[in-house]
């Protein structure tokens, strides 16, 4: 990930997306969901020669050209879709086969094809093959970020969630963040975010995670909406997203529009709720929040201290990890510091000196 937490390990909440892990062997659509069983057989024969370790250019540009041909029926391209994306997924040495026989702007067409099995697989295929480094540029070259952008508009559910991690993996290089976040991706990676399922929630933060590294693309997330939607997933901790969340905000609230906007939809109590009940983990980022929320704001500070957090705070810098005990102590001095100025945490925007 191009992004850390300031002086802490910030990669152990998010695990970065491998392949895809969706059924390609029962979905609706998919060559096996219907058929004789001769005919799911023979498929499946097929399928299980795609995923074995050696496949020759002559097998590989074969598919190629079941996608490219104008006379292949939609349940051949179907099938050619499908191998592609199981040759990309199961072996590493397949993906550059793939990726050198041309395969990127024939895969990159099904991405805004009206069937959406072929949707579903262009997207997966692309997102297995971006699994290897060489073909990232290759990849958004070839035209491949608008329309994962559009497809994870409008696209099935898996698929949503299988183009978010191929812009994860390509907002690994730095360049294409900025032209993730000129595409357009953000607004509906909150989306997202917000009315995903586990996995999507998932996949959302961890793009918005490594896009949030770059200025601009905080503001847009910012603009976006992303706040309120980070804060819910702190609040509950049964969605298993409190530290992906709360590293994501940790980000924004470099700004002082993130600042503002943490401060604006009630982000104190429920990081200072995180400091007393939390994890050590999530103790030590709530902590570092805050202390950026209050470095430069009088009235924040009251904010903080009202909410109680000294308590929790004084007992994070007696038993914490050496980084949480830093940040628990500093932010204590703050919140005992006389008040001097007013204002600062109510105005988008404002959050600075007071």
């Amino acid at each position: 990930m191009g992004r850390s937490f300031s002086d802490a390990d910030s990669s152990g909440p998010f695990s970065e997306c491998n392949s895809d892990s969706s059924g390609e062997f029962s979905r609706p659509g998919s060559p096996l969901s219907g058929g004789s069983g001769s005919g799911r057989a023979a498929i499946l024969h097929r399928l299980l020669i795609s995923c074995a370790a050696d496949n020759s250019d002559e097998f590989i540009h074969g598919l190629i050209s079941d996608l490219e041909s104008p006379s292949s029926s939609i349940d051949l391209q179907r099938q050619a879709a499908m191998e592609l994306r199981l040759l990309a997924k199961h072996n590493p040495e397949n993906r550059l086969k793939i990726g050198r026989a041309g395969a990127f702007r024939p895969l990159i067409s099904l991405l805004s094809h009206s069937d959406p099995v072929l949707q579903e697989n262009g997207v997966t295929a692309i997102l297995n093959l971006s699994l290897c480094d060489e073909n990232k540029d290759m990849i958004a070259a070839a035209g491949a970020i608008k329309p994962l952008v559009r497809a994870l508009k409008n696209g099935s559910p898996v698929t949503r969630e299988n183009a978010a991690c191929a812009l994860l993996r390509l907002s690994q290089i730095d360049e294409h963040k900025i032209a993730i976040g000129i595409s357009g991706a953000i607004p509906h990676l909150v989306n997202l975010l917000q009315t995903g399922g586990p996995r999507g929630k998932k996949d959302a933060s961890t793009a918005l995670y490594s896009l949030c590294s770059t200025k601009e693309n905080k503001i847009r997330a910012i603009q976006a909406g992303i706040v309120r939607p980070l804060l819910d997933l702190m609040a509950d901790p049964d969605t298993g997203m409190v530290d992906k969340a709360a590293y994501v905000l940790y980000n924004l609230v470099s700004l002082p529009e993130g600042r503002a906007a943490a401060v604006e939809e009630d982000g104190i109590p429920v990081l200072v709720e995180i400091v007393e009940v939390g994890t050590q983990r999530q103790k030590e980022i709530a902590a570092a929040t805050l202390l950026v929320i209050c470095e430069e704001s009088f009235s924040c500070r009251a904010m903080v201290a009202r909410e109680g957090a000294i308590p929790p705070l004084v007992a994070l810098s007696e038993s914490g990890s050496s980084r949480a005990k830093q940040k628990a102590v500093a932010l204590v001095e703050l919140l005992r510091q006389p008040r001097a100025g007013a204002g600062g945490c109510r105005v988008r925007g404002a959050v600075g000196a007071d």
